[in-house]
């Protein structure tokens, strides 16, 4: 029981914040791209960046499978830099979390963004600061609140989770078993015991971490 409960949880929560960091990071790198510039198909590339919104899990985890999957250029690279496959890997819920999660992190930071006076911006660029020094030190900071927020949501998002991880990285027990996968297998099994342990967990984390985003609105 000890191990059935305690490593999807452990795997659960490393998944998800390995996710929020590369989230976090290319979140704010579109939403300050978005916000900049103007392009021909902009709406079409951020309609794309939107899409796993919208997107059934098991078309997320079909489209993964197709990218990364042992027939595929990416996999074969893959497999020939670290000696494996992708898939059937905790990496591959680490992909499934981000892919689901970023549209959350994009949103939110392209909100933050937006929201700021190009003219307090404009300012520091007049006193000699770059652009990435404007970004970090001006832009960032004012859009703090909308930053943190989404980093919340993107974390309780990629924490549950599971259609596209089943899909994507199965669910082995002891390798790539997450709590949404775990609940799941419970459930079929009749294990109610286990299946409310980590029931009550996932929802025990999920509404703190909502009642943080909420404080950053």
């Amino acid at each position: 029981m000890n191990d059935a409960f305690f490593f999807p949880v452990q795997l659960s929560l490393k998944i998800a914040f390995v996710s929020l960091i590369i989230v976090f990071i290319l979140g704010i790198l579109l939403a300050k791209f978005m916000v900049k510039k103007k392009f021909k198909g902009k709406i079409i590339a951020e309609t794309i960046i939107l899409l796993p919104l919208v997107l059934p899990p098991t078309v997320i985890g079909f489209l993964l499978i197709v990218v990364f999957g042992n027939t595929s250029p990416i996999s074969n690279l893959i497999e020939w830099l670290f000696s494996q496959p992708v898939m059937f890997t905790w990496w591959a819920g680490v992909i499934a979390s981000t892919v689901v999660a970023l549209p959350l992190m994009y949103q939110s930071a392209k909100t933050g963004f937006s929201t700021i006076d190009p003219a307090i911006e404009e300012a520091a660029r007049v006193d000699g600061a770059g652009e990435w020094r404007v970004f970090f030190l001006v832009t960032m900071p004012l859009a703090y609140h909308s930053l943190i927020s989404g980093a919340i949501l993107s974390f309780a998002r990629a924490l549950g989770e599971f259609g596209a991880t089943l899909m994507f990285a199965g669910n082995i027990p002891g390798k790539t078993q997450t709590m949404s996968t775990a609940i799941y297998m419970s459930i079929e099994s009749g294990n109610m015991e286990l299946a409310w342990l980590l029931v009550t967990t996932m929802i025990i984390i999920s509404f703190f971490m909502l009642l943080a985003a909420s404080r950053f609105r």
